[in-house]
């Protein structure tokens, strides 16, 4: 769900060698495509269009070009929200699902400091996304991922520890 560490694991697997790409910034880019402000309102909207029009895997069509000009042999995919989105990661390689759960509060604390133009500053703004993430199958995709990691207690370093070694032990 979204603020639970995705990104900050992401982020920190960067420095260890791993490719990372982030599907809400192919959303973003899409948006400046369209010369639309990214707002939350608007990214949203966004979303929900481009799978509406071109499936409900569209979004990780539009990250394709950079997985193919990727070198890397293992390459993150941040934010990835459907089952039919894992459908066409897996006709390009092979595929595993690290889910990342946090409560409710943490997500929301988190959301609140991240400083996206999309975050949510309201509990009704946070409430609302998350029913929207919910409603495209973001809870299918957590319940059949192949490991996952409660974000809870852990320190941002132990958290970016812990993902590491399970992909290692994929790899």
């Amino acid at each position: 769900m979204p603020g639970a560490g995705k990104s900050t694991i992401a982020d920190g697997l960067k420095l260890k060698g791993y490719d990372n790409v982030n599907m809400g910034n192919a959303v973003r880019e899409e948006a400046k495509k369209r010369n639309l402000e990214p707002s939350r309102s608007n990214l949203g909207k966004l979303m929900l269009e481009l799978r509406e029009k071109n499936g409900p895997g569209a979004v990780a069509e539009l990250i394709k070009p950079q997985i193919e000009s990727s070198t890397s042999d293992v390459i993150l995919i941040d934010g990835v929200r459907s089952n039919d989105e894992i459908e066409v990661l897996r006709k390009m390689g092979n595929v595993k699902l690290l889910a990342i759960h946090a409560s409710t509060n943490t997500r929301f604390d988190f959301l609140q400091k991240r400083g996206r133009s999309d975050d949510p500053q309201t509990k009704e703004h946070f409430d609302e996304r998350d029913n929207r993430e919910l409603g495209v199958g973001i809870s299918n995709s957590i319940a059949l991922s192949d490991y996952a990691i409660s974000n809870i207690g852990l320190t941002k370093d132990e958290l970016i520890e812990s993902a590491y070694q399970i992909i290692q032990s994929w790899v």
